[in-house]
């Protein structure tokens, strides 16, 4: 195995530590029909896209009073989610951090949506050392502002750290940041994330540290 440069690994939460867009889908495809329903397959269109930005694209002006139900509807949701690990992630996440390597969460979700994680997964702390939500950033991504803090919270330059996500808009994050990414397609197709990526992966079951050693 090649010597590891990085010093930690960031994780994005939904469709990267877990399986959870398919269930987002399902949400946001009931939020479309009803409020959007000139707009069939909305709920596509705006995978990956933090709360904020779907609410200033498509609830704002006439739907703006929507906003509140729908956070709503979307926290009950939330709290009776399943939440699965992607595929070979808590074997991954063991050997990074038998390697030494430092990790962390830094998502969007807010700590309301992260209670209902650790009821559900009681060990999920434990695969961390840090875990950052949408209260510890000014912007969200594709600013990078959430990774770079992720990195003065472990006292490491972005090039000490990698990135994995699967949307566009925290690829962009990362990258922006100017860390390696690690691209997951379980949201969006391999090509479609690519280029923005400096690796592109289905799931952790196929990759091996020596693999992330050689970005």
């Amino acid at each position: 195995m090649g010597n590891i440069t990085f010093k930690a690994a960031l994780f994005d939460l939904d469709g990267v530590v877990f399986d959870t867009e398919p269930q987002y889908t399902v949400f946001w495809g009931a939020q479309c029909r009803e409020f959007h329903p000139e707009h069939p397959g909305l709920e596509l269109e705006i995978k990956g896209q933090t709360l904020v930005q779907i609410f200033d694209k498509h609830f704002s002006g006439p739907l703006e009073s929507k906003q509140t139900l729908i956070v709503e509807r979307l926290n009950e949701f939330e709290k009776n989610m399943d939440f699965v690990y992607v595929n070979g992630f808590r074997k991954f996440i063991a050997q990074l951090r038998d390697k030494g390597l430092k990790t962390a969460v830094v998502t969007s979700s807010n700590l309301e949506k992260m209670e209902a994680v650790y009821k559900k997964c009681p060990d999920f702390k434990n695969l961390f050392d840090a875990i950052l939500t949408s209260e510890n950033f000014e912007r969200s991504k594709p600013d990078p502002d959430c990774y770079l803090k992720a990195a003065q919270r472990f006292g490491l330059e972005p090039f000490e750290c990698i990135v994995f996500e699967d949307s566009f808009n925290g690829l962009k994050s990362g990258r922006a940041a100017r860390m390696k990414v690690v691209g997951l397609s379980t949201t969006n197709s391999p090509e479609s994330i690519s280029p923005y990526s400096d690796m592109v992966i289905p799931d952790y079951d196929s990759t091996t540290l020596s693999d992330i050693a050689q970005l």
